[in-house]
């Protein structure tokens, strides 16, 4: 006997009305993982039921992306980018996120892509910090993202100071995320060191931690920190994307 599911009718046409969401993963599968399972527990609290995301991903080889990103090989992979953003617009997409800080670097060459809109990671970072009333902010993720003006930029344009990032810190945040993270790899060495570096950070004045690396959340979370206002680019990306396929609705963190 097969057994019927109740339907709320309130809900029955949401999604008809929901934006496609294309985003450009694997950069690193984690991430990817990450945002595919968030997006779609978001969608599923603000709809109610069964309710899931409109969702295309293009899913590229990491390897081929980090050889390119240790390389400097920064034109090739926006073409790449490039390609996968008009990949999703012809599966159906209505807008494109890219799942990654580091390859922010290369936003302009996937908004040049199509006619879609960017749902941009580091504008919306910057927006949460600005809400969140923070004031210095230390911005840690890989050396590319660390090298990247936009991130400054967004902060400087909303009044906010970037604190800088030691190089033997930048040295151990590479190693835990290149090495680790971006395989699957969660080590309680590497949590307990990213919270030391975070406390260091606060000491030097940093009242705002924004983790800039996706798989940096997989070590800390907000019920971690305390003494400061710690923003996981992530979670505020990924309701900006569910925000912006959804239009008006609010989104449940």
């Amino acid at each position: 006997m097969t057994r019927s599911r109740s339907v709320d009718p309130d809900h029955s046409n949401h999604t008809d009305e929901a934006r496609c969401i294309g985003l450009i993963g694997g950069m690193s599968w984690p991430s990817t993982l990450t945002y595919y399972r968030e997006i779609n527990e978001r969608v599923g609290r603000i709809l109610g039921g069964s309710h899931s995301a409109r969702l295309v991903i293009c899913s590229d080889d990491y390897a081929e992306i980090e050889r390119m990103q240790l390389h400097d090989e920064w034109e090739a992979a926006g073409s790449r980018l490039a390609h996968s953003a008009r990949r999703l617009e012809a599966a159906g997409a209505d807008l494109v996120g890219i799942a990654c800080n580091t390859m922010h670097r290369v936003a302009a060459e996937v908004r040049e892509a199509t006619g879609l809109p960017l749902v941009d990671l580091v504008e919306s970072a910057a927006d949460a910090a600005l809400a969140r009333e923070v004031k210095s902010a230390v911005v840690l993720g890989t050396r590319f993202t660390a090298a990247m003006p936009s991130y400054a930029q967004a902060l400087r344009s909303r009044g906010i100071i970037s604190q800088p990032v030691p190089t033997d810190v930048q040295v151990a945040l590479d190693r835990m995320i290149y090495d680790e993270l971006c395989l699957g790899r969660v080590t309680e060495e590497s949590r307990r060191l990213l919270k030391e570096i975070i406390s260091s950070a606060v000491a030097a004045g940093a009242d705002g931690v924004l983790l800039a690396c996706t798989e940096l959340g997989l070590l800390v979370s907000e019920s971690d920190l305390d003494e400061a206002v710690l923003v996981d680019t992530a979670e505020v990306h990924i309701d900006a994307l569910v925000s912006a396929s959804l239009g008006r609705r609010s989104v449940a963190g």
